[in-house]
């Protein structure tokens, strides 16, 4: 049996777009390409927000006129990565401690011919406590990161 302590969820893309590119479609573009379906506000979002620096929250906006926060920034590394707090229970609710929250982490890397990897972690379930492995199998599975790359992909590929 394998803990959460030593599991991360770990998915790549090749896009057939610049490095540059392929990082401003994730951070600045995220509501281009993020579903509407993926939220944990209270009404249907209205848009989907990474502030671009380091303390910058991640959130949506909801059509009631909330804001529903769900990550932090915690490293800013323009084109080349940057990590978020993941602040997001097993429950789909909103995790305030740091400290019990899982992280992301998005590399961008140039190839040769134009194109970008972009490798993504998601890591530090372990925080969570038990709840962490319930957290991983979702985020790691269908409708997860991996459906969410290739829809980051085809927006990115896009302009």
């Amino acid at each position: 049996m394998t803990s959460v302590a030593d599991t991360s969820v770990r998915k790549s893309v090749i896009v057939n777009a610049g490095q540059q590119h392929a990082f401003d479609v994730f951070t600045k573009g995220f509501d281009s390409w993020w579903p509407r379906s993926h939220h944990i506000g209270k009404s249907p979002m209205k848009e989907a927000i990474i502030e671009t620096r380091v303390g910058g929250r991640c959130y949506t906006t909801q059509e009631d006129g909330t804001d529903s926060d769900w990550g932090q920034v915690l490293e800013w590394d323009p084109p080349h990565r940057f990590v978020l707090a993941w602040q997001i229970t097993h429950t789909w609710g909103y995790e305030p401690d740091l400290a019990r929250s899982s992280e992301v982490e998005i590399r961008f890397t140039a190839l040769p011919g134009g194109a970008t990897r972009v490798d993504l972690e998601h890591r530090h379930f372990e925080r969570m406590g038990p709840e962490g492995d319930t957290m991983r199998v979702g985020v790691g599975g269908p409708g997860g990161w991996p459906t969410l790359l290739d829809q980051f992909k085809a927006r990115a590929e896009q302009a």
